[in-house]
């Protein structure tokens, strides 16, 4: 055998050994980068749903309704008691704060001041008649409570003397600022206002629980 062709096989073997270790190497760095590539992804996604967990903007809340058991406290101390008493819609209310507080002070009786829109509110007038004009309230109210009473209507026709409307904006600045309709107040004979209140489904007997709730034993 020649030099040269010992040379040429030479030369092939080392080329044959060079791809085996140049392929072996690559196939063993190949899943390498692989893994880490997918190891990145994969630590990667936690992070994001924390960020937009984080960062979620909260629900909406849903509105809640306003009928107090109990208001600010304030106290009716300068009100005149006139010497002619008002009378009201309703029969036996009071039409004037200042008599109705006097007669509270004098029994030692809450007073049970409503307010109402009688030819515009419409729960005003079902207020009425479930429970301030029954027979049931009456009853339950007559050793019990001092009531008194203020209409507010808008239709010309139905308008209070100049008299009575100058007691019933009295008695709104004093109690209802607001100008909440329905509304009911609850003031004790010294003068606190212990309570405020709208509609009150159920009827004289509902209305006489609500009560009892804000001045226990009555």
């Amino acid at each position: 055998m020649s030099f040269a062709t010992v040379l040429a096989r030479t030369r092939a073997a080392l080329l044959g050994l060079f791809c085996v270790a140049f392929g072996t190497a690559t196939a063993q760095e190949f899943p390498k980068k692989v893994k880490t590539k997918t190891k990145n992804t994969r630590s990667a996604a936690p992070v994001a749903g924390k960020r937009k967990a984080a960062t979620a903007a909260p629900g909406p809340v849903a509105p809640q309704p306003k009928s107090p058991l109990s208001s600010a406290p304030q106290v009716l101390t300068d009100l005149p008691a006139p010497a002619g008493v008002a009378a009201s819609s309703l029969p036996g209310w009071f039409g004037d704060l200042g008599a109705a507080q006097a007669r509270a002070k004098a029994t030692n009786r809450p007073v049970v001041v409503v307010f109402s829109g009688s030819d515009w509110c419409k729960p005003c007038v079902v207020y009425e008649q479930e429970v301030f004009a029954q027979p049931a309230f009456a009853a339950y109210a007559k050793d019990r409570l001092v009531l008194a009473h203020f209409d507010y209507p808008r239709q010309p026709q139905n308008q209070p003397s100049a008299a009575q409307a100058k007691r019933n904006e009295a008695a709104r600045a004093r109690l209802n600022r607001e100008g909440d309709f329905p509304l009911a107040v609850i003031v004790s004979p010294a003068g606190k206002v212990l309570a405020k209140t709208g509609y009150i489904a159920g009827g004289p007997a509902a209305f006489a629980a609500y009560l009892q709730q804000v001045v226990p034993g009555l």
